[in-house]
């Protein structure tokens, strides 16, 4: 093989891995469960690269009584504030979808029942420290966690 051939073509081989691997961003997976506890309290993840969040709902009690999503707030959020007030936006599953709560607000799941899962996918624009909670009424006291930019 001729030796600028084979340059070429290994430079392309090490340009396709590198580009598979910067393509697949991080992926973090949590669960919850009918004792209200998340599996992982902390994470770390890189700013500026997509993250992509698979969320699964493990409990067996019903999702009226016991649903649990994750809500991911900005650095500096007033996360006990923020969920006590989620209370008052049970028609959009606790999420405030408008003020100042929802200014708060980075990404979101769906709220889940028993065996559910979600996957959403977001961006950590800055490094820092973003709160997670479930904000199903009662639950982001217990269920908590951080996800470190860096």
């Amino acid at each position: 093989m001729n030796s600028k051939f084979a340059l070429i073509l290994m430079s392309l081989i090490s340009l396709s891995v590198f580009s598979s691997v910067a393509l697949a961003g991080t992926t973090l997976e949590l669960t919850a469960n009918d004792t209200m506890q998340f599996d992982n309290k902390a994470f770390e993840a890189p700013v500026g690269e997509e993250i992509t969040l698979v969320f699964t709902n493990k409990g067996a009690l019903p999702k009226a009584a016991m649903g649990h999503n994750v809500v991911i707030l900005k650095p500096g959020s007033d996360v006990m504030g923020f969920g006590a007030g989620a209370v008052a936006a049970a028609a959009t599953e606790y999420v405030p979808q408008s003020g100042p709560l929802a200014g708060q607000v980075l990404a979101y799941t769906k709220l889940l029942g028993p065996g559910e899962s979600d996957t959403i996918t977001f961006t950590l624009p800055e490094a820092g420290v973003y709160t997670y909670i479930c904000s199903f009424p009662g639950h982001y006291a217990l269920m908590k966690g951080t996800i470190t930019a860096k």
